[in-house]
């Protein structure tokens, strides 16, 4: 199985009739997801290498049946886009677009998690979801994920996410599905509500996690496996060497008041029976020896 999408999902692009969005929708088209619409009112009528493009998500939704949305929209538009989604019904709401306002993150996390509590946001600034062999939805190059599980992955770094799944393919290991959550201030899915669902899926036998500094979800996401996992997790945190109380990266890489450095999230996943790697190649080592042990 696979967790959130699958070869069944359809999925319609806003954003499908500009230059990324066409780029990765046809992209993740001849991947053999199933792409089935574009949304832009002022094009609607027209169609984009044969998808064809409506004027609102929920006219795409009916006359498509999608249920999943992929966002390619300048960041000032990205809260209105998420909230027709939402208000169309949409399952899941990928948002690809970096720079999007942590205020209008936070308004929009607060706003779908209690109006509409079916809808789920990915992101935003998150490089998306694949099931390989499935579903491809975002701007992860397919070439370097393997299908066949059983291993699920969830990253905060949309770089680290490549290499993830690079590493395991490059030791013939596949994977369930890897979830790229971003690393902006209010992600929209957590790590562990894919933990969550990981632990859930039958045919995914343990999960790698990627994270770095910045944000106490990793230490969070340690306490729930301590708690609540059955499955081995193996793990990764980009920031060891960052200098102290010096911001690194994007938004999200904020450490304040002891948490948040590289070294307490290692400590915290440690602690609850991760097992941790000094960089991306032994955290995928670390997950070879626990897939051989299976």
């Amino acid at each position: 199985m696979s967790i959130f999408v699958d070869e069944n999902t359809k999925v319609l692009y806003q954003g499908l009739t500009g230059s990324q969005g066409r780029f990765y929708g046809l992209r993740n088209r001849d991947y053999g997801t199933q792409v089935v619409a574009g949304v832009n009112p002022k094009k609607a009528g027209t169609d984009v290498d044969g998808i064809p493009v409506y004027a609102t998500v929920a006219e795409a939704k009916m006359a498509t049946g999608a249920t999943v949305s992929c966002i390619f929209i300048p960041a000032p538009g990205v809260q209105a886009a998420v909230l027709e989604a939402a208000e169309a019904g949409l399952e899941l709401v990928v948002v690809i677009t970096e720079g999007v306002p942590a205020q209008d993150e936070a308004y929009l996390y607060n706003k779908v998690t209690r109006d509409f509590p079916t809808t789920r946001i990915l992101g935003p600034n998150c490089p998306g979801i694949i099931s390989p062999g499935k579903a491809n939805i975002g701007i992860t190059a397919g070439e370097i994920a393997k299908a066949g599980g059983p291993v699920g992955i969830v990253s905060r770094s949309g770089t680290l996410t490549y290499q993830a799944l690079y590493e395991l393919k490059l030791q013939d290991i596949g994977v369930t599905t890897c979830v790229g959550i971003g690393g902006d201030p209010v992600p929209g899915t957590s790590f562990i509500d894919c933990l969550e669902a990981f632990e859930a899926d039958p045919e995914t036998k343990a999960v790698m996690l990627i994270g770095e500094i910045g944000g106490t979800g990793e230490e969070e996401a340690a306490e729930f496996i301590k708690k609540q996992m059955s499955k081995p997790v193996s793990a990764y945190i980009a920031g060891v060497t960052a200098p102290p109380g010096k911001k690194m990266g994007h938004a999200g890489a904020i450490v304040s008041g002891g948490k948040g450095t590289a070294a307490a999230k290692m400590t915290a996943l440690t602690d609850a029976g991760v097992q941790v790697g000094n960089n991306p190649t032994e955290a995928g080592e670390l997950m070879v020896k626990i897939v051989e042990a299976l």
